[in-house]
């Protein structure tokens, strides 16, 4: 597929077919993230990649403090994705590569770093597999842990230092509801692009 066509097709999915990704689709979507940028190539992330019913059921209770709702559609279809990725960012990977001789020089000491790369790259990371998902004509959404990941990183043993960034579905995607969110619309190009100077 093109890349112009996988852009213009993804979006978060929120209903899945039960069928499982074949091994071989699951495994270039996973090697597709490790192909995102990292600060010093530092590649501070982690990825929990839960697809037996057994680890799938104990995410699910585990991320959400209620059980879900009977009546809550996107919730229902959520739980049926068949691979679920969590990307995880390690802080401490970051800060002791640029620590090295070769980076020293930049003084990015913890309170030093512009903006915590650890997240970005995860989050690059995770952008990668939702491409590469829609590239293998799957379908895919990511989604934040609130109010926290500590109960998922409990429940599965991730070790001290490890954040999650949010978690991927992904799957055969099913007919589903879009978001309401949908109907603002794209933002009119000369209101983000700002040329040479920030315009109003």
């Amino acid at each position: 597929m093109e890349l112009a066509e996988v852009l213009r097709r993804r979006r978060m999915v929120r209903n899945y077919e039960p069928r499982p990704v074949p091994i071989d689709v699951r495994d270039r979507i996973l090697a597709a993230g490790l192909r995102a940028p990292s600060a010093g190539f530092s590649q501070g992330w982690g990825f929990l990649v839960l697809e037996t019913e057994d680890d799938r059921i104990r995410f699910w209770e585990h991320a959400d403090d209620e059980p879900v709702s009977p009546d809550d559609p996107w919730g229902l279809g959520l739980r049926r994705a068949p691979l679920v990725v969590v990307p995880f960012a390690h802080k401490q990977t970051y800060l002791d590569r640029y620590q090295e001789p070769d980076k020293e020089q930049f003084g990015l000491v913890e309170e030093a770093w512009p903006v915590p790369y650890w997240f970005v790259d995860a989050g690059m990371a995770a952008l990668l597999m939702l491409l590469s998902a829609v590239d293998a004509g799957l379908g895919a959404s990511f989604f934040g842990l609130v109010p926290d990941d500590q109960r998922v990183r409990q429940a599965f043993g991730v070790p001290q230092g490890y954040q999650a960034v949010g978690a991927l579905t992904i799957g055969y995607p099913a007919p589903d509801v879009p978001s309401p969110s949908l109907q603002r619309g794209h933002r009119p190009l000369d209101e983000v692009l700002h040329f040479g100077r920030w315009t109003a």
